[in-house]
């Protein structure tokens, strides 16, 4: 973070901070969650519902959240996600009813609906075009990291009772959103106004028919391609480790941190380097073909080191693709930050409701199928690329 200037470290820490904690409290819920949901006498099906509801809660709001952040402006928006993800702790803490654990879930989406894009609108605010992707980096490396130490402290803190690592994270959430009251807004009340007044209304249906028409569309395609994959990935990774390999569940949990692991330093340490010696489309085109290949390398049954090979394969080149195409999305988006890191968001969590549910589909049919639809999907997602630089060429900032 030393190569950022002075003004946009502050801001940066304390976004990634509040990530980190926000993250971290999400993550302590993992591995306690098919225990908590006996409680209710539920199993893979209610945490199946449970995820899709999150998920269409986020599809629902983010582009909202999008258009608001600009109208209101990112700091509000940031607080009252974070607030809202206290309540949806709380409330899935207190309940006593699958009814009250889907309103949890669902409250649990907004937040992230309402959070993800202002957060995202920020980082593009304090970034120049040439330090964006790295700012984006840390955004995403912070993500990580809260998920990589979240599932190991949630399982320590469920030790004094299941309901106890939800009451955590509540906590956790309520630091978040109070450090929050730390950050200087980024949008002048001028801004906010001209923003606005570009944004015909906040209809979802017709804020996503009309992502069709902005020229990062291609971008976003890719958002949605990549996190299919990666959601197909982790959906039906341990039944796949289990079913091919054998692995018990100490053995997968070390392939998924490693990976995540990976993750962090690619996008602290080598994303910048890489971006300023390739250039953001050649890197995104590398690492959709890289992904895929790896993907397919986890289908051959060879032994733990070479999974772990394919899997720190796939994850290193995942990690390069989120921050660098949120990058060009943001640089393509104008004074319109807010309203481009919606639709970011929008279909991210697209990706985040319908890659578990094909993935589940096509695992019960043939442990190999998710994985070679995803590398199919990834390999298609090239051909985005060519378009999408076809569209802007000529401008500066989608470099080559």
């Amino acid at each position: 973070m030393s190569s950022l200037p002075k003004s946009v470290r502050f801001p940066l820490f304390i976004l990634m901070l509040n990530l980190f904690i926000a993250l971290l409290g999400q993550g302590m819920l993992i591995p306690i969650l098919p225990e908590y949901l006996k409680l209710f006498h539920a199993g893979g099906t209610v945490a199946g519902f449970l995820v899709a509801a999150f998920g269409a809660a986020q599809f629902l709001f983010s582009p909202l959240g999008g258009q608001w952040a600009d109208r209101f402006g990112r700091k509000k928006l940031i607080m009252a996600g974070m607030f809202l993800v206290v309540v949806s702790d709380i409330i899935f803490a207190l309940s006593t009813s699958l009814p009250l654990l889907y309103i949890a879930r669902f409250i649990g989406g907004i937040s992230l609906g309402l959070m993800v894009p202002a957060n995202l609108a920020y980082v593009a605010d304090i970034t120049t075009p040439e330090t964006r992707a790295k700012g984006m980096g840390y955004f995403g490396a912070a993500m990580n990291l809260g998920m990589v130490l979240g599932p190991g402290l949630g399982g320590l803190i469920a030790e004094m009772g299941v309901r106890m690592p939800y009451f955590f994270a509540a906590g956790l959430g309520l630091v978040a959103a109070l450090l929050t009251l730390l950050l200087p807004e980024t949008l002048p009340p001028e801004k906010r106004t001209s923003a606005h007044s570009k944004g015909k209304g906040f209809a979802i249906g017709k804020q996503f028919w009309s992502s069709f028409q902005v020229p990062y569309f291609g971008y976003l395609l890719i958002i949605l391609v990549m996190t299919f994959g990666l959601m197909s990935y982790e959906t039906v990774f341990s039944l796949f480790a289990e079913h091919k390999y054998g692995f018990n569940a100490s053995t997968i949990s070390i392939i998924i941190t490693m990976g995540a692991i990976i993750g962090i330093v690619v996008q602290i340490w080598l994303l910048d380097f890489i971006v300023k010696r390739m250039g953001e489309i050649k890197l995104i085109r590398l690492s959709l073909i890289i992904t895929p290949i790896a993907l397919l390398l986890m289908l051959i049954k060879v032994n733990l080191l070479f999974l772990l090979f394919a899997s720190a394969l796939y994850f290193a080149f995942n990690a390069f693709l989120r921050p660098t195409v949120s990058s060009l999305i943001s640089k393509n988006a104008g004074d319109r930050q807010g309203y481009a890191s919606g639709l970011n968001t929008t279909y991210s969590s697209l990706g985040t409701v319908f890659g578990p549910l094909v993935a589940g589909l096509l695992f019960d049919k043939n442990v190999n199928f998710p994985y070679i639809f995803g590398a199919i999907m990834l390999l298609a997602a090239c051909s985005l690329t060519l378009k999408a630089h076809r569209s802007r060429k000529g401008l500066p900032y989608t470099s080559e």
